[in-house]
């Protein structure tokens, strides 16, 4: 028996914001939505350079902020251009936490989550 990673998910409260913020910070790019009478599900990917996606969940009648507990879970991204990235994540306000000894910053989504940003070779 194997198992292999398929998606992760985030329940957002902004949908449309979520992705533009997506789009925006990370390069990500709807692959696939089912829509149901309470709730749209969005699978975002990263153009193919691996299988995951992200699923965003938007339920319809939520109102209220998630509580994201401590928040001592994050995704990881890798970067072919660190210091652009770096530099683009600054303009957009996003980034929450920098690490300079371990070469990792992290940015936020509009909803809270953590996302870690590394360079591609380490």
């Amino acid at each position: 028996m194997n198992f292999k990673f398929y998606h992760n998910n985030f329940n957002v409260l902004d949908l449309q914001r979520s992705l533009d913020f997506y789009s925006e910070a990370l390069g990500l790019t709807e692959v696939r939505r089912k829509e149901q009478p309470g709730f749209i599900l969005v699978f975002l990917g990263d153009g193919g350079r691996t299988p995951h996606t992200l699923e965003l969940t938007w339920l319809k009648d939520r109102t209220q902020p998630y509580n994201l507990g401590e928040n001592e879970f994050h995704l990881a991204f890798t970067v072919d251009d660190y210091q652009a990235a770096y530099e683009k994540h600054k303009k957009m306000g996003c980034i929450c936490y920098e690490n300079p000894t371990m070469g990792i910053y992290f940015i936020s989504d509009p909803d809270g989550y953590w996302l870690e940003i590394l360079p591609e070779k380490r």
